[in-house]
């Protein structure tokens, strides 16, 4: 089982990491947005948290926003799970040793 799931959160890891990549690049060419503010707004879109303080103005821009929410809160989610699953099961190991010693 723990191979499995290591194995689960590096594509999971991946994923977040293609998908922050992807919006910060498209953001910065569709919407003109340093990479820095591109990054900041994908990060913050993925988050669900939404400042407001970027928007998308274009078309394009508005278009691949909704499809970007739908696709990457999902795989940041799927992420974050894996992610508290797998300290979990590290915590459980230790716990585990020290009651062995």
């Amino acid at each position: 089982m723990d191979f499995i799931q290591k194995h689960l959160f590096r594509y999971a890891l991946i994923a977040v990491s293609v998908t922050l990549t992807t919006g910060t690049i498209f953001y910065h060419f569709v919407e003109k947005w340093s990479y820095l503010d591109a990054y900041y707004f994908s990060v913050v879109t993925l988050a669900t948290v939404g400042y407001g303080d970027y928007v998308p103005k274009t078309v394009p821009g508005k278009i691949f926003t909704t499809f970007y929410i739908f696709a990457g809160v999902g795989i940041t989610t799927s992420f974050i799970t894996l992610f508290i699953k797998r300290l979990k099961l590290r915590m459980e190991k230790r716990r585990e040793r020290r009651l062995k010693s």
